[in-house]
């Protein structure tokens, strides 16, 4: 899920819409018809970057950045195009996460459909908005712009899709996000240190120490997945351990050309159960919220904490320097980490744009290395050059080269739950089944399986 009130990015299970074929032609900037708001088949040199002399507009944006440093960079974004621009004028129409993805969905249907917004970048929203033609290509701004330069293949990965929105992964550009996210694992310093541990340079040092930790009589992990998608953070990084990145990242797109009963899938699916049979993680860990588990970790109720990266701000503002965060380890010292993650919330240009022109310098505005630097000043974790905007020490600094390290020098794999409109709460109840001894791994695998290719079959 993206980053900014997470749990936010479970998916939502919806039925996928009818995707309406809509034709969508090149046009000349300004114009208003959805059916020529595509950018695709058009070069660079007929995209208009300069929009100083465009006329008086208003360019109304829609976005879910409601919490603290995420609605500072907003205000301070937005203040800053008005003054480059001040023949446009940015209505910003903030909401809840939940409130954005169901008056988007009726939005770009009607008649008050925003000029840019967030679209979540999951098969069941971004997906489906693609298919049904009510959202821009890109490719053309990100010729004119460089944003294939700016943006790492790992990121842009998130937000391309096949025009008819079956494929995910490859394809055109939808959108562009602010932020990274990244799923690794938090500690307390202190409590590795009363163990006599140092942080693990590889996955076998890790598993290595979660039997330790339990035999000195500490937690070694804390999970509170009574939601369910939480174990998801757990099972990513093993499976990053065990399965090669290119199949997880078919599956976990939604993608044909792999399967959830390979060997090495089964063995990512065994060592979770043994890990629940071992007893590393705390007692009632299934019925335990998931803000409960991370506060425990505050409270030294356990030593390591699997989770994303938007936990870090409330973390230090509990533990102070206490807390610490490494991506997962990789197989081998030195290679880089394959891990779970992604990025914020995208911005996208829907096909009832007044000017996409417009609408695609605003995008490319709060996206820019400037704005990249806003975003670090206000908290938020740049997903463009990332080491550089590095916090000088803290929790922060570990997350923000946790993420530079996956990106740059390792892989990202995507969210397991977005495969499919339906494989949140598959693999939800799924891996609650397994973690409780009432499956097997092959069981896991094979009920998982079944959602994956059936979606695959009907999506080809």
């Amino acid at each position: 899920m993206s980053r900014s009130v997470r749990p936010k990015r479970v998916a939502t299970g919806a039925a996928v819409l009818a995707t309406a074929a809509l034709a969508l032609a090149a046009c000349t900037p300004g114009s208003n018809t959805a059916s020529d708001q595509t950018s695709a088949g058009r070069s660079p040199s007929e995209v208009v970057t300069d929009i100083s002399k465009v006329g008086d507009q208003t360019l109304t944006v829609w976005d879910q950045e409601v919490r603290g440093g995420q609605n500072e960079q907003m205000e301070r974004l937005n203040a800053a195009f008005e003054e480059k621009y001040p023949n446009i004028t940015v209505k910003r129409v903030k909401q809840s996460t939940d409130d954005l993805n169901t008056t988007l969905r009726l939005a770009l249907t009607g008649n008050d459909a925003p000029d840019v917004t967030q679209a979540n970048n999951s098969r069941s929203q971004m997906g489906q908005y693609v298919a049904a033609g009510q959202l821009v290509s890109l490719d053309a701004y990100a010729d004119a712009y460089g944003w294939k330069d700016r943006f790492s293949p790992s990121v842009l990965q998130y937000t391309s899709f096949s025009p008819d929105g079956k494929t995910w992964g490859e394809g055109s550009v939808y959108g562009l996000p602010q932020v990274g996210e990244v799923v690794g694992v938090f500690y307390s310093k202190s409590k590795l240190a009363e163990l006599g541990l140092e942080v693990p340079q590889t996955w076998a040092d890790f598993q290595g120490q979660l039997q330790t930790i339990k035999d000195a009589g500490q937690t070694p992990l804390l999970l509170g997945n009574i939601e369910q998608w939480p174990a998801l953070h757990v099972f990513g990084p093993i499976q990053g351990a065990t399965v090669p990145a290119d199949k997880i990242r078919t599956l976990g797109f939604g993608n044909t050309g792999a399967s959830w009963t390979s060997p090495e899938n089964v063995k990512a699916a065994t060592t979770i159960q043994d890990w629940a049979k071992k007893g590393y993680f705390n007692e009632g860990f299934n019925g335990t919220d998931y803000d409960a588990a991370w506060k425990s970790l505050t409270e030294g109720k356990g030593v390591y904490l699997m989770g994303g990266s938007w936990l870090a701000a409330d973390l230090q503002a509990a533990m102070g320097d206490d807390v610490g965060f490494f991506a997962p380890p990789p197989v081998e010292a030195g290679q880089g980490p394959v891990t779970t993650g992604g990025t914020g919330i995208p911005f996208a240009v829907t096909a009832k744009a007044k000017d996409r022109d417009v609408a695609a310098a605003y995008v490319n505005f709060i996206t820019s290395d400037d704005a990249m630097k806003v975003l670090a000043e206000t908290g938020n974790m740049p997903v463009v050059n990332t080491a550089a905007h590095t916090p000088p020490s803290g929790v922060q600094a570990d997350v923000f080269q946790a993420y530079g390290d996956a990106t740059e020098k390792g892989q990202l794999v995507p969210y397991l739950d977005n495969a499919t409109p339906t494989m949140n709460t598959t693999i939800g109840q799924a891996l609650q089944a397994l973690m409780a001894g009432q499956s097997t791994p092959q069981q896991f695998t094979e009920t998982v399986e079944k959602d994956y290719a059936d979606f695959v079959a009907s999506n080809g």
